[in-house]
């Protein structure tokens, strides 16, 4: 590449990030976060636990899909989450909006196909931590199909671990019961948002590659979420119950 073909992607690159972050702004201030706050007037409590500059990791349990939505419009600073990428290359107005949409949330896109695919998450967390920025994920790596809380996968102690950055608990407080399962428009009702105090894991600092403390760096983190939500745990990954309501689901339309 020559020096004026870097020139031109430095400059793209810059362009499309500040879009980005117009886009973001736009919706959290104006689109979508005054509809939130003043139709379901959610209550925050320990937001003050949120760093008020610098890296850190936001792990939430993860009850329906408008989690994504009020965490974010509930404190100041920008999260992001990953997205798949097939939200970001669909064709036509609709592939369009979802794009918009999606990235006007904060959402990043990562490849989640193929034997790389927790490389690729990987990578793309420590991108935006590298950049100062906050990282949201949901250790159950998948909806709750109860309302319980379920087992923590690794990934989120890899990260914290490899960027050396704090992890805030983040518990979201009634969010199931406004949108169950089939529900598209949440009801009327105030969902809540607990932070708890940062999670410091320094002392596993260069420990990312041993199972073992992985295990234990996220049992703790889930911990500290069943404390706030007041879930009840169980220690199944949450991806194995769906699988297993999903076969039993099939085996009766089956026998019907």
């Amino acid at each position: 590449m020559s020096g004026g073909q870097g020139l031109q992607a430095v400059r793209n690159r810059l362009v499309s990030l500040y879009r980005a972050d117009v886009l973001y702004w736009l919706m959290k201030s104006v689109l979508l976060g005054p509809i939130l706050r003043l139709v379901y007037r959610p209550w925050v409590e320990g937001v003050e636990n949120v760093p008020k500059e610098g890296a850190a990791i936001l792990a939430g349990n993860h009850l329906t899909v408008v989690d994504s939505f009020f965490l974010p419009v509930m404190i100041e600073r920008k999260v992001s989450f990953l997205a798949k990428s097939d939200y970001f290359t669909e064709k036509g107005i609709k592939g369009w909006f979802k794009r918009r949409f999606v990235g006007g949330t904060g959402q990043v896109p990562v490849d989640r196909s193929g034997g790389r695919a927790s490389e690729a998450a990987l990578n793309a967390a420590l991108k935006v931590l590298d950049e100062g920025e906050l990282f949201g994920i949901y250790p159950e790596g998948t909806r709750s199909p109860d309302g319980r809380l379920y087992r923590g996968k690794t990934g989120v102690a890899r990260i914290a671990l490899k960027a050396q950055v704090p992890v805030i608990p983040v518990a979201m407080i009634g969010t199931a019961e406004m949108q169950p399962a089939g529900r598209v428009i949440p009801k009327i009702m105030r969902p809540g948002i607990r932070f708890g105090a940062p999670l410091d894991f320094s002392r596993y600092y260069g420990m990312e590659n041993d199972r073992h403390v992985l295990r234990s760096v996220t049992d703790e983190i889930m911990y500290a979420l069943m404390e706030l939500s007041g879930q009840e745990y169980v220690d199944v990954y949450a991806s194995t119950v769906k699988a297993k309501l999903g076969a039993a689901g099939r085996r009766d339309e089956k026998s019907d």
